[in-house]
């Protein structure tokens, strides 16, 4: 035997040699445990509406709501975040229509909570419901007045968590909002009611999809959300905005876009060490699809999209390709 010649003493190929070695020495797991469905429920609607910047996402009437429900839940889909496409006619410049008890979005949480055991997850933002598209009340000159809107956004968290939410999640972006939803919630004894935080939100143009989907893109024209919204070049604005959130009360905190920011959730991730999750929003999820239909990318690259982010520290992802993915998973 030559022994002479000189081998490597350590062979990364070795753990890598059959798919079994693989899953055993795999570092981070993707499972349906990491997966929140959004769905898009539209007011006057009978049965469902396909969505074109979407593809396989639709709108829901309330009357077609029970058999997706069903659905997410055959996947073991744990829980759903809840959006609204409301009529129209029920927009104004001050999104009252938010704070209505009996508004779609509430009329879908009761829907939901009982016909269902998922968790369920309510934003809190004025965008679906002013006729301006803007996430919080104008001021004269058209500035989002920040102190103005906490006051309407604590009360349509209040709102939400009085329907059943078990999550009020403010992606408005306000400054001092968590704070404020937080004692609207303790004073009126919805204490177990969680607060996850859109506590760092990008001004991001991943965003189209689901402006057209819940049909505030066409309100908010040829306006910005710059003002409130974090500027995509900053990273240590992130970490303040995150740890203020914390200081104020929030349980949970969210990254928004979500591939294109990892190096934030990571460093959210690592400084905070608190329930850190993402959201793969709309454009992320409409180019992916749209390159498996035009066959230019394989379908596994959902799969490997999502643990991107659980390997960069989010527990949770909110994505359109929730239930795709989760029965591929349950396989």
């Amino acid at each position: 035997m030559n022994v002479s010649r000189k081998y490597p003493q350590s062979r990364l190929r070795r753990t890598r040699f059959t798919s079994a070695i693989r899953n055993l020495v795999a570092e981070n797991n993707l499972t349906v445990n990491d997966l929140i469905q959004p769905i898009f429920v539209k007011e006057g609607l009978d049965g469902t509406e396909s969505i074109n910047s979407l593809p396989g996402i639709n709108r829901y009437g309330l009357n077609a709501l029970d058999e997706e429900i069903e659905k997410i839940q055959d996947c073991k889909i744990q829980a759903v975040a809840i959006f609204p496409v409301i009529d129209p006619s029920k927009k104004d410049e001050l999104g009252t229509e938010s704070l209505n008890e009996d508004n779609l979005v509430c009329e879908a949480i009761r829907q939901i909570k009982q016909n269902s055991d998922l968790a369920i997850i309510a934003d809190v933002a004025l965008d679906p419901y002013t006729s301006h598209g803007q996430d919080g009340i104008l001021d004269k000159t058209g500035y989002v007045d920040n102190d103005k809107s906490l006051n309407i956004l604590s009360d349509q968290a209040l709102t939400l968590a009085k329907a059943g939410a078990d999550m009020v999640a403010p992606s408005d972006m306000m400054d001092g909002r968590i704070a404020k939803i937080r004692n609207s919630l303790e004073i009126n004894e919805f204490f177990n009611t969680i607060i996850l935080s859109y506590a760092a939100k990008y001004s991001s143009k991943f965003y189209g999809p689901f402006r057209d989907a819940v049909g505030s893109s066409s309100n908010l024209g040829v306006g910005s959300k710059d003002t409130y919204q974090m500027s995509v070049a900053n990273i240590d604005e992130a970490l303040h905005e995150v740890r203020m959130d914390i200081e104020e009360g929030a349980d949970i905190v969210m990254v928004k876009p979500g591939m294109p920011y990892l190096d934030v959730i990571k460093s959210v991730k690592d400084t905070f060490k608190i329930p850190t999750f993402a959201y793969q929003v709309s454009g992320e999820y409409a180019m992916l699809k749209a390159a498996i239909q035009n066959e230019w990318l394989a379908e596994e690259v959902l799969i490997e999209s999502l643990l991107s982010f659980k390997r960069a520290g989010a527990d949770c992802v909110l994505t359109y390709a929730a239930k795709e993915v989760a029965s591929k998973l349950n396989q």
